[in-house]
């Protein structure tokens, strides 16, 4: 794994490999889901209070965005890894999925303007 810049593959790959040896084996499907949505809850707590309208709380002063970012990647490849879905090649679907239907659309939309 490249530290700077790793590929989605990699960083399933570690995940897989960290949780098999120091994690010692996987959490339930459900109970990293329910990881994943309070690890999302922590970040969108931070950028409501940072970005959004709510005033931040000393408790939140100084929380690391990027690193409760990276924790949602890391449950998220870690049930990716589970339910035996290549994160890369779903990207690459999902990308193209949107590059045809919003070709236009966005660039349509007046409210972007």
């Amino acid at each position: 794994m490249t530290p700077d810049s790793p590929s989605l593959a990699e960083v399933q790959s570690t995940v897989d490999e960290w949780i098999t040896t120091i994690g010692v084996r996987y959490f339930s499907e459900l109970t990293n889901m329910a990881i994943l949505t309070e690890e999302v809850g922590e970040l969108a707590r931070i950028m409501a209070r940072r970005y959004g309208d709510q005033s931040e709380k000393p408790s939140d002063a100084g929380r690391d965005l990027g690193d409760e970012m990276a924790d949602v990647l890391w449950v998220l490849a870690a049930l990716a890894n589970q339910t035996g879905v290549d994160l890369s090649a779903a990207f690459q679907r999902n990308l193209e999925k949107k590059t045809t239907r919003d070709a236009d659309r966005h660039r349509n939309n007046p409210k972007l303007r």
